[in-house]
């Protein structure tokens, strides 16, 4: 097959699977959702939704938040790691956007990408999920099985990000991102993953995968 082949077929594997893509991080607002996004940096997200309930309970917005102590923050979000940098990321971020935008998060790249804590892929999720705007949010994850899927050639999310964007519709992006997402939980794990049951690596993985799972089949 083709490469534009074979991108539709896994385009319509994933649309098959994941018809429906709900937003993995709990949120109800723009900045709720930054924030979410902020601690899910090395944490699962089904962990940090058991710890925004009571930080959002706390405080739920830019107002509340930049008056809570850093301290008080930390200790709330201590579960989802990284506590000194994400506590005092959220509440500096809180103070810029009451100064400079009202208190609502800004719709654009750029500003986002100015925030405390804040990086591309974090301003990118933010933008497609909270204000539909065409973003193609590049984590780990996605990079690993777009190098499995030979769409890339794996060599940093930057260049994976360029090129998911190049092979699928603009159309497509925010939702492909959490389809890929979803399907890396469910049949494409970081470890203990067999191709051969993968409904996209069985047909359309790197050889090495394959090779790999072999040899690792033979020390059993």
């Amino acid at each position: 097959m083709k490469k534009a082949e074979i991108v539709k077929e896994i385009h319509q594997r994933l649309e098959a699977l994941y018809p429906e893509t709900p937003i993995p991080l709990e949120h109800k607002d723009p900045y709720t959702l930054l924030v979410a996004v902020l601690l899910s940096a090395q944490c699962t997200d089904a962990r940090v939704n058991t710890v925004t309930p009571a930080l959002f309970d706390l405080a739920g917005d830019a107002y509340e938040m930049a008056k809570v102590p850093v301290d008080e923050i930390r200790a709330i979000i201590r579960p989802c790691g990284l506590s000194p940098r994400k506590s005092k990321a959220i509440s500096e971020l809180s103070k810029i956007l009451i100064d400079r935008y009202n208190g609502e998060v800004p719709q654009n790249m750029e500003a986002l990408e100015e925030l405390p804590g804040v990086g591309h892929k974090t301003a990118s999720v933010v933008m497609s999920q909270a204000f539909g705007v065409p973003a193609f949010p590049v984590d780990t994850h996605i990079h690993r099985l777009a190098y499995r899927w030979k769409l890339t050639n794996g060599k940093n999310v930057v260049q994976t990000e360029k090129d998911l964007k190049r092979l699928f519709p603009k159309e497509s992006w925010n939702k492909l991102h959490l389809q890929i997402i979803y399907f890396g939980r469910e049949y494409c794990p970081a470890r203990g993953h067999n191709p051969n049951d993968c409904p996209i690596c069985k047909d359309f993985g790197r050889k090495e995968l394959f090779r790999e799972y072999d040899k690792l089949q033979a020390k059993k």
